[in-house]
């Protein structure tokens, strides 16, 4: 299909940040484009790629990075902070809406904070005409395989200062293997925490190359798809008043302002409740801050390194009983009799929601629900399960802790009226 250049009236932002415009033939998706522009696009399709902003959006602003429309870390970094936040919140609202769920959305909450406290660079190799292979590392191009180099990235916070080198460090070791790589790295409080992914098994000489990289870097960890090579320093974490050493390359929240307003959110849903569950517990966001209040907490995982992990960090003094589960939610969620007995239940599923656990909740007595979610569609499937099944929303919150991406956690909270019971799945009024 032939590109053209076309004049657009960009009517509003969509979920991936990008404008959308009615064209000729249908709609017309053009990144960085602003709800309200007047713009020139080379349009294909439905994709147009942003030529002239003829009027600009009077909440356009400049961006605060060269790499912006190049680097595909970011899609929205033009819009000024009063109308990006309405954007956000929309996000969440225009889901509840589809699912025909009524709910107050409150206002976004900024949690970016510092910045990331993890990052993944993508590492790629170029064999030279001498034999030389020369690693280039950073993020992907936007909608691309290309790589784009990066010194530095000024999303991410202080401590994943050296964050890059280290991934150059580390790539310019495995540039023989040849073969394209995923640099996860997280700062803890011992130093970064380094997690390969795609070399493959390693050789023991090159295994031992990468130790001894470790040690010039001054890692605490260094890992190779979760085989921790060397651990020179316990990678620790805070949560509440626990620390967990997670397992290599486990999943965390992105920002340390992120897990806290999370945290707090979650626990004053949650009040004084005395028996809670936590499912998809993971290293125990939740779990470890619930067991300075709650009397005893059930944390379900999947992930036995992860639980684990979470098992060591309950032994904080301080913290009440926590029982552990390795259970795979998504098949066997959580339901009958073993629900009996909580008094609040808190999940935060991946992105796939947690539809069957959410069926199994809404035919039960649990007096509080409380879903995490980093998906505004799931978050909004489950919600119309439970209030099917009886529970009445109290407050659904967005939290922004992926600041110029289009992701946005939500944490809702669901009662059960008082004067209703259950019984055998049935509501008695």
């Amino acid at each position: 299909m032939t590109s053209l250049h076309t004049r657009l009236t960009i009517e509003k932002l969509g979920q991936r940040g990008e404008g959308i415009a009615r064209g000729d033939r249908g709609l017309v998706f053009v990144p960085y484009a602003l709800a309200g522009e007047t713009i020139i696009a080379e349009v294909d399709g439905e994709r147009g790629k942003l030529g002239e902003v003829v009027t600009p959006s009077p909440d356009r602003i400049a961006s605060f990075c060269p790499h912006f429309t190049i680097c595909g870390g970011c899609a929205v970094q033009t819009l000024a902070q009063p109308a990006y936040a309405v954007w956000k919140r929309e996000l969440v609202t225009s889901a509840l809406e589809h699912a025909g769920v009524q709910a107050e959305v409150g206002a976004l909450i900024d949690a970016h904070g510092e910045g990331r406290r993890r990052a993944t660079f993508h590492a790629r190799f170029i064999r030279h005409g001498s034999g030389r292979v020369e690693a280039i590392v950073g993020f992907m191009q936007a909608r691309q395989h290309t790589i784009i180099p990066l010194d530095a990235c000024p999303v991410l916070a202080p401590s994943m200062a050296g964050a890059l080198a280290a991934a150059r460090g580390v790539a310019d070791v495995l540039g023989e293997v040849g073969k394209p790589l995923d640099i996860l790295v997280t700062a803890t409080i011992e130093g970064l925490d380094i997690d390969v992914r795609g070399a493959g098994k390693l050789e023991p000489e090159l295994r031992q190359t990468l130790i001894d990289t470790a040690a010039r870097l001054d890692l605490s960890r260094i890992s190779n798809h979760g085989d921790v090579l060397i651990e020179r320093r316990i990678p620790l974490l805070q949560m509440g008043a626990a620390r967990v050493s997670p397992p290599a390359g486990a999943f965390l929240q992105a920002t340390e302002a992120g897990e806290e307003t999370l945290g707090r959110l979650v626990t004053a849903a949650v009040g004084k409740a005395k028996r809670v569950a936590d499912l998809f517990a993971g290293v125990g966001t939740f779990t470890l801050r619930l067991a300075s209040g709650s009397s005893e907490v059930l944390a379900v995982e999947n992930d036995a390194l992860a639980i684990n992990a979470l098992a060591r960090g309950a032994h904080m003094p301080g913290l009440r009983t926590v029982n552990i589960q390795t259970r795979d939610l998504f098949r066997r969620p959580l339901a009958g009799g073993e629900l009996d007995g909580f008094d609040a239940i808190v999940f935060d599923p991946p992105r796939a929601g947690a539809e069957e656990q959410a069926k199994t909740l809404a035919v039960s007595n649990i007096p509080t629900v409380v879903a995490v979610s980093c998906s505004a569609q799931t978050f909004a499937r489950d919600a119309r399960i439970l209030i099917d099944g009886g529970y009445s929303i109290e407050s659904v919150t967005p939290v922004d802790q992926f600041r110029h991406s289009p992701h946005v956690e939500i944490v809702g909270v669901f009662r059960r009226p008082k004067l209703k019971a259950r019984r055998k799945g049935r509501l008695l009024g």
